[in-house]
């Protein structure tokens, strides 16, 4: 009973506290680690401690399943290697900074355990970058964030595990590398596979409950097997989610789409408070531990700012670099555009060369083959030309420069994957009263100081608001595409109704002349053949889109916002036919 009154009061909780924090002007997640740290200092509550194990295994692979579906892979595709860099290459070269120099501060620590502790506050969180979100800045920073706090984690828990072998003095190097490559390896498969089979599975079961109650299990399905075979199951759920995300387009239904979005919107509302007012309320007896058992809080505090300094400080000297190598990797493909408008005119006039001869053209142009199959590799190769020419468009409109360099190191907090990590840690250990106070304040110290003020350095950066999703020309330009799209549909003369039988022409010209819209004087049965041909049309418009998805021109925010569209239309069509077909009609 009382841990069903805790978990009651806990949502509560974070519910009044998301819907009010924003009037008073405060971040959601930062009110939810003050109310925390309040409670716990109440006299008459006692000492709160989860197991690391339910936020590992309970609360982070559904939340990074959910941020994943929602992850804009377009964009992720054409910043992998920056987001690569910073989930291995600044997490290794953090956790050795940090082992080195926690080694000489802490006597007896050694580096073994130093680097371990190194390790856990090294990762950047995928709950802390929910406040970079809502700033409005460019989707293409909010990509990066994202996609480097989804899959730093593997990095630091490997590197976490093999310090704590090393402890007992089982460690190597090479175990170490082929302990990372395999969980990777492993997590990618596996997380892979069980998105694939999500989008079958859910796609074959037609009851919208039963749908709803299998989605909740696929981060659980990744992440088990993939922990038991010695892999990431972090990554793994997150791979799902992107698996799962990209594939919903086509495999599920409106129905399907609309309902998962509420429902992980929900449940990663609740997790996602949960785990900052989890933070707040273990504050207490990690203080009362350490000042009995250990050097006590201050000692702690010390240690945790000084940790922060030094992440911050190797942060900036990893991302300048890295954002410098970017912007140049920008200005010298941007260089290639007149070669890229070059090999796209050889191929359309190879194409209609070909066409009027009547015969596959062979020549220099790389993707030209012999045979039957030259018309498809000359449409792949006109397809790499596409996804090239809107990559440099994509380049050169959300350049990286310095401000933005400085926005991701300030946004680089820590969170419930550092407070998690830090409570694996042997019991045995000495001084883990006072190793768990120093995450939990870097924690907490990053979500209250960076957090706090990140919207105030976005605003001075000049960055506050430069984009937040797509531009209504862009939206304008999509919308044109769709209704073009749905305009060739109607010519078609294989358009047929659900039963197989032709719509009538005079309702075919009504339509295309409304732009969809059926008129209102309508008998019942004419109104059900104009909602049967609104549904083809939208048929005709989502498949436009995934095509255009797949080429790249369109950003994922305005891709998304048009399939919500369409779904939203044909949910409200669809409920109009079952109504008709209820009474007879």
């Amino acid at each position: 009973m009382d841990l069903i009154l805790l978990v009651v009061m806990g949502v509560v909780a974070v519910a009044l506290v998301t819907a009010l924090a924003p009037r008073v002007g405060v971040a959601g997640p930062l009110a939810l680690v003050a109310l925390g740290i309040v409670v716990s200092f109440l006299p008459f509550v006692p000492e709160f401690e989860v197991e690391p194990e339910w936020i590992l295994a309970g609360i982070l692979p559904p939340l990074l399943y959910s941020a994943a579906v929602a992850l804009p892979a377009v964009e992720f595709r054409r910043d992998f290697g920056l987001i690569g860099a910073l989930s291995v290459g600044l997490v290794l070269i953090s956790s050795l900074v940090l082992g080195g120099i926690f080694a000489v501060l802490v006597p007896g620590l050694g580096i073994a355990l130093a680097i371990g502790l190194g390790a856990i506050l090294s990762p950047t969180d995928a709950v802390a970058t929910s406040i970079v979100r809502k700033l409005g800045i460019s989707p293409r920073i909010v990509t990066v964030l994202e996609g480097e706090s989804l899959l730093n984690d593997a990095t630091a828990l490997v590197l976490l595990s093999s310090a704590i072998a090393a402890v007992t003095g089982s460690f190597s190097v090479l175990d170490t590398i082929w302990d990372f490559g395999w969980a990777v390896l492993l997590a990618v498969v596996v997380g892979a596979v069980v998105g694939f089979v999500n989008l079958r599975v859910r796609a074959w079961v037609a009851s919208p409950t039963a749908n709803t109650a299998l989605s909740f299990t696929i981060p659980f399905i990744a992440y088990v097997p993939t922990e038991y075979f010695g892999g990431s199951g972090l990554v793994a759920a997150v791979v799902a989610g992107i698996v799962t995300g990209q594939g919903s387009a086509r495999w599920f239904t409106a129905e399907q789409r609309m309902s998962d979005a509420l429902n992980w919107r929900t449940i990663e509302l609740v997790l996602e408070g949960g785990v900052f007012l989890i933070m707040g309320l273990e504050l207490y007896g990690l203080i009362v531990e350490s000042e009995e058992k250990h050097e006590g809080v201050w000692h702690a505090a010390t240690l945790a700012l000084v940790a922060i300094l030094i992440v911050l400080a190797v942060r900036i000297l990893y991302v300048a670099p890295l954002v410098w190598a970017q912007s140049r990797r920008a200005r010298r493909i941007s260089s290639l555009r007149d070669r890229f408008d070059d090999w796209d005119k050889r191929v359309t006039d190879a194409s209609a060369s070909d066409a009027l001869a009547g015969r596959p053209r062979r020549g220099p142009v790389r993707a030209r083959a012999k045979g039957p199959n030259h018309p498809r590799r000359l449409f792949h190769f006109s397809l790499r030309m596409t996804r090239a020419r809107a990559d440099l468009d994509y380049y050169e409109a959300s350049p990286l420069g310095w401000r933005h360099g400085s926005l991701i190191v300030w946004a680089g907090m820590r969170g419930a994957v550092t407070v998690a990590a830090a409570q694996t840690l042997p019991r045995e250990t000495e001084s883990r009263a006072t190793l768990l106070l120093v995450a939990f304040f870097v924690a907490a110290g990053t979500l209250l100081i960076q957090g706090g003020t990140l919207g105030w350095v976005a605003r001075r950066l000049g960055l506050a608001g430069s984009g937040g999703g797509a531009s209504p020309e862009e939206r304008d330009n999509l919308r044109g595409e769709l209704q073009t799209a749905a305009a060739t549909a109607l010519a078609s003369p294989d358009l047929r109704r659900g039963d197989g039988t032709s719509f009538d022409t005079e309702i075919v010209a009504r339509v295309r002349a409304r732009v969809l819209q059926p008129p209102e004087d309508d008998s019942n049965a004419r109104a059900m053949e104009m909602s049967e041909l609104r549904l083809a049309m939208i048929h005709a418009m989502r498949d436009r889109l995934l095509e255009l998805r797949r080429d790249g021109t369109y950003s994922t925010a305005a891709l998304r916002h048009s399939l919500d569209e369409l779904d939203a239309d044909e949910l409200s069509i669809q409920m109009r036919l079952s109504d008709s077909e209820r009474t007879g009609e």
